[in-house]
């Protein structure tokens, strides 16, 4: 893979909850991270005293994280409408050259800030609430 310019990473929302994704606005930054519990099943036993692990088992997440600039548009409506209702839709992480991560998440946190000489900004964080796939592109 060869380097990718970072606004490529886009971070996308079901807009209507029949597969209709736009790119969240005002976007500067965004990230993706995945993450899996492991199972201890070390023993007495185990060779070396070395901690052996269960394959296969653990909780598996991914959370995304993303902040810009506030612009009054259809998505950033959206994005207060799901947070303040609680709602879990769809997303999609496109990772340029690489593939698109597709699940639903909750909006865990979304903060607004600004200085007085520029613009409005915020901050926003979800948490998969389900299967995650991937489409490699």
């Amino acid at each position: 893979m060869t380097a990718q310019r970072g606004k490529d990473l886009l971070v996308k929302l079901d807009m209507t909850g029949a597969g209709v994704f736009e790119t969240v606005a005002g976007l500067r930054a965004s990230r993706i991270t995945f993450n899996a519990e492991t199972v201890d099943v070390t023993s007495l036993g185990s060779v070396g005293r070395w901690r052996e692990l269960l394959s296969g088992a653990g909780v598996r997440s991914a959370a995304i994280a993303g902040s810009g600039v506030f612009r009054d548009a259809a998505t950033d409506e959206r994005t207060r409408a799901i947070f303040f209702a609680g709602e879990i839709p769809s997303f999609q992480v496109i990772i340029p050259d690489f593939g698109i991560i597709e699940g639903p998440f909750q909006i865990t946190s979304i903060e607004y800030s600004g200085q007085h000489d520029g613009e409005a900004t915020y901050e926003l964080s979800l948490a998969s609430a389900g299967a995650v796939s991937f489409e490699a592109i």
